[in-house]
């Protein structure tokens, strides 16, 4: 099977990434984006959680639905592979800034997260020196992502009274647990898939580096 940048895995032979705009899962995506300033002013303005909640759900089933309509329809686009990692990216930092602020977690679970953000970042540059814009999204990633989204409503239902509230924070302090641990996991790995890439590879001219390409050079981590 081939493997997509965003994770996702079509059948052999099956048509890459295209460069469309204007597709269902890319509104999807984009309703995603316009959700994130609207998940911050319901929980650090009128802190109205289930309002903030509700959107989180929406987020979760857009986030499944945008890669499940681009397979279906055979929509798999560039647009969409930028889009969806970086509207995952800013819902983590929207939730772990607004519930820190809120004090349901604490500050350096909040910077632990960007932090991982900005060492992959940093290793773009390095990445285009080689002919490469960025490396296969792996499991390991996707996994991490997966834990983060299921923890952070989960906390905010925590924050509150009652049998309810005390399960919805034990089972989200899990999740989170295990997603820090991954996420931070995955960009170690990236790292390592890094060095490794500027061992074995030669360095590319400056004027070819405008072309560099996501490249599967070593798939899944």
């Amino acid at each position: 099977m081939s493997e997509t940048a965003d994770g996702t895995r079509g059948a052999p032979g099956a048509r890459g990434p295209q460069p469309l705009v204007w597709t269902v899962p890319n509104a999807l995506s984009a309703l995603r984006l316009l959700g994130v300033p609207l998940f911050l002013w319901l929980i650090l303005g009128p802190e109205e959680d289930v309002w903030a909640l509700a959107v989180l759900m929406v987020s979760g089933v857009t986030d499944f639905l945008d890669g499940w309509l681009a397979r279906k329809l055979d929509q798999q686009s560039v647009v969409g592979q930028i889009l969806d990692p970086v509207a995952d990216r800013l819902y983590i930092l929207a939730v772990v800034v607004g519930l820190a602020m809120r004090d349901i977690i604490p500050w350096w679970m909040a910077i632990s997260l960007p932090l991982r953000d900005l060492l992959m970042w940093g290793l773009v540059p390095l990445l285009r020196t080689r002919g490469f814009s960025a490396l296969p999204v792996h499991f390991l990633g996707k996994a991490a992502t997966f834990n983060l989204l299921y923890a952070f409503p989960l906390l905010l239902l925590g924050d509150g009274d009652g049998t309810v509230a005390t399960l919805a924070e034990v089972f989200g302090w899990a999740f989170a647990i295990w997603g820090i641990g991954l996420y931070w996991w995955a960009g170690l790995l990236y790292a390592w898939q890094v060095r490794r890439l500027l061992a074995t590879t030669e360095r590319r001219p400056a004027r070819d580096r405008g072309r560099a390409r996501t490249r599967n050079a070593a798939r899944d981590g």
